[in-house]
């Protein structure tokens, strides 16, 4: 293990360093802030087999995309160039179509768009294989011409994929870029991230490779699992589970220069847990960190605060929502203790996060998998300590 810890957080780092050396962790990397100011930022172990993790190594990391592709689109929102209670359609007329016409960014945002997938997507990609997930504008041209699932706002299903899809296109058609050259130019430069919504080319050699979870043992999980994510549920659909059923293939998508390298918002960002600390750490002050301010105090406290608060048909547990940020949804400690933590974990364990009451951000990102959509005992254990460490102190 590397790293800098600051003082009175050495027992944080010391159960980082135990995850390495018990094999739950093969390479991983952990960074907090604390009132502004960096408190962890270690790593350890491999970044893929025979390398060693290092300083400036980056990693996929699924779903905490979405925290990226949100502040995207609350910043064109400061901007005016966005509006949450507008429809679709009023930026891409198209998007319509089949009774879509009513579908909101706010439903987008909040997974209640009744577009979790759509129909017959294996015919492009699928977490099968890496093949296809660079199809974006057939991808685009399904999503518009779909029918919603369920009536637009009545309920939330998360959107695991589409959100980016459709977040993409609004952002290309009235920002005028792609989402990921917005991201990088308008937030990561000008924060000092190392981080990007699509992986630019001659930083493939620092991306850590992600290793596939192991299958549960006991038996009636495994049904369980095969049903849950078979590609006839709507959290299989959801999670554009392929053919094969389950998402044993999804390391090697993640890992592919092809999924790397798409515009795929909701799931292939390219980061280190130091970038996601920082840009937590931003959004949990108000929009202004070390002198750069990319958003206003008064769009963070819109974009953050609970706008559904219900049930999730694809998670299949409560959830509740702001706008394209998760909330701390129950006592599960993944945001921390406090109700009002935001950010977004990702398939597999990683997870950034936000706590403005404790004036915490985290960020945490690995190679190994773990067999959850969005809870790690590992990230929950560190957070935990993280906490406990802070409590000491007072």
């Amino acid at each position: 293990m590397q790293g800098f810890v600051a003082t009175g957080f050495e027992p944080v780092a010391e159960l980082f360093a135990q995850h390495l050396e018990q094999g739950i962790e093969r390479g991983a990397a952990l960074a907090a802030y604390h009132q502004g100011k960096p408190i962890l930022d270690i790593w350890g172990g491999e970044s893929r087999p025979g390398a060693a993790w290092t300083q400036d190594t980056v990693a996929p990391v699924f779903s905490t995309s979405k925290g990226a592709t949100a502040l995207v689109v609350q910043l064109l929102c400061d901007r005016g160039v966005l509006d949450v209670t507008r429809p679709v359609a009023a930026y891409w007329p198209e998007f319509a179509a089949n009774g879509k016409g009513t579908i909101t960014l706010e439903h987008v945002l909040t997974h209640s768009a009744g577009l979790p997938s759509f129909s017959n997507y294996q015919e492009i990609l699928s977490h099968d294989s890496a093949e296809g997930w660079d199809r974006r504008e057939e991808i685009v041209q399904r999503l518009a011409a779909e029918t919603p699932e369920w009536e637009p706002g009545t309920y939330p299903g998360y959107h695991a994929v589409t959100f980016g899809w459709i977040l993409g296109e609004v952002v290309r058609r009235a920002g005028g870029r792609p989402i990921g050259d917005l991201f990088r130019t308008e937030i990561a430069e000008p924060l000092g991230l190392d981080s990007w919504l699509g992986r630019p080319d001659g930083i493939e050699h620092r991306v850590a490779k992600l290793i596939a979870p192991l299958p549960p043992t006991d038996p009636d999980e495994l049904k369980l699992l095969a049903q849950v994510l078979g590609s006839g549920s709507i959290t299989g659909r959801a999670l554009v589970v392929g053919p094969s059923g389950g998402l044993d293939y999804a390391a090697d998508v993640a890992n592919s220069a092809t999924f790397q390298q798409a515009e795929a918002p909701a799931a292939n960002m390219i980061t280190d847990a130091r970038s996601l600390a920082r840009m937590y750490a931003l959004l949990g002050a108000g929009g202004t960190l070390d002198g750069v301010r990319i958003v206003s105090e008064e769009s963070t406290v819109e974009h953050t605060r609970v706008r559904v608060e219900a049930h999730d048909v694809v998670l299949m547990k409560d959830r509740r929502y702001a706008l394209g940020y998760m909330l701390q949804a129950d006592p599960i400690g993944r945001f921390g203790p406090n109700p009002d933590a935001f950010g977004h974990p990702g398939m597999g364990g990683s997870v950034g996060f936000a706590d403005p009451q404790a004036s915490v951000s985290f960020g945490y990102v690995m190679t190994q998998m773990v067999p959850a959509l969005d809870t790690d005992e590992r990230s929950k254990a560190l957070v935990a300590a993280v906490y406990k460490c802070l409590e000491a102190r007072e």
